[in-house]
């Protein structure tokens, strides 16, 4: 196969392909969540980040919720978050979000956060404890738990491993080749190593995601699901990197639907128990399923 047809080069200014445009979303389901969001002032990223799967995710009852608030300490090429220093703790955050998903009548909830690099316990302490408000406030929740890599200190992520969500996601991103240009304060190495960790801890299920279409090879993508793998990752997701801002990296190719395919052939034959491979994936894209 040709490099020609696997990816598809960007000049400036190019339109999306027909496969990147989505529907607004609809559905009765999807109304009713969008009315609570409005009314009570809930904070899901899935609307603050206008996830091109809002629509088909809350029509399932999954939402994601952000928590440790929207400053991050990193300034990752890719993310649309804001970078800068973060404001103080709300220690009344776990409360919130736990009734914001009992409003919502979620059945299975993400939950993620900024980097807190500045914080002696990384978040950890608050991760711990939005958990157990979740669970306390809605017993029949799932929960995958889409985690920062603490900067590897394993009584952090310990904490996470506790409380044992039903999944921890940690993302890799991109190949090992672009991790500095791309997640600049974070190690392609060290991210392996907590997911490894994790399993090794006990964790009964653990996930990983990775963005397309920077620049990245086919051997290298491959390369990287081996690595996830052979660290005892259970599911993996792979969409296409979209730019939030012009300041942000460039989407150097959009990559074409037979190309995704291929790479969840070979994700599977690898041995991961799902694999989530089309242009519109993001890492809590049919998250529910990934509990089984």
């Amino acid at each position: 196969m040709s490099a020609e047809t696997i990816t598809k080069a960007i000049p400036e200014r190019q339109p999306k392909p027909k496969w990147l445009r989505v529907k607004l979303p609809t559905g009765k389901k999807y109304t009713e969540l969008r009315s609570l969001v409005d009314k009570y002032s809930l904070n899901t990223i899935c609307a603050s980040g206008s996830c091109p799967n809002m629509g088909e995710c809350w029509g399932e009852g999954t939402a994601t919720f952000m928590i440790l608030g929207n400053i991050c300490t990193r300034s990752c090429g890719f993310c649309g978050v804001k970078t800068g220093r973060p404001e103080t703790l709300d220690w009344d955050e776990p409360e919130k979000v736990a009734r914001s998903i009992k409003i919502m009548q979620i059945k299975h909830a993400v939950l993620t956060s900024v980097d807190r690099d500045d914080l002696k316990d990384m978040g950890s302490i608050m991760w711990s404890e939005t958990v157990k408000a979740v669970r306390r406030m809605n017993p029949e929740i799932t929960l995958e738990t889409l985690i920062p890599d603490f900067q590897g200190i394993e009584k952090h992520i310990d904490r996470i491993v506790e409380v044992a969500p039903e999944v921890v996601s940690h993302n890799i991103e991109t190949v090992k080749r672009l991790t500095r240009e791309v997640r600049i304060q974070a190690k392609y190495d060290r991210s392996l190593g907590v997911l490894k960790y994790l399993k090794a801890q006990g964790q009964r299920r653990t996930k990983s995601g990775i963005m397309l279409g920077l620049g990245e090879t086919r051997e290298e993508v491959i390369e990287t699901l081996h690595d996830l793998r052979a660290n005892d990752v259970d599911v993996v997701t792979i969409g296409q990197y979209l730019q939030p801002s012009k300041k942000h990296l460039p989407v150097k190719q959009f990559i074409l639907p037979d190309q995704f395919k291929e790479y969840e052939n070979i994700g599977l034959e690898l041995g991961f128990r799902h694999v989530e491979s089309s242009a519109l994936v993001r890492s809590s894209y049919k998250a529910q399923k990934h509990i089984h």
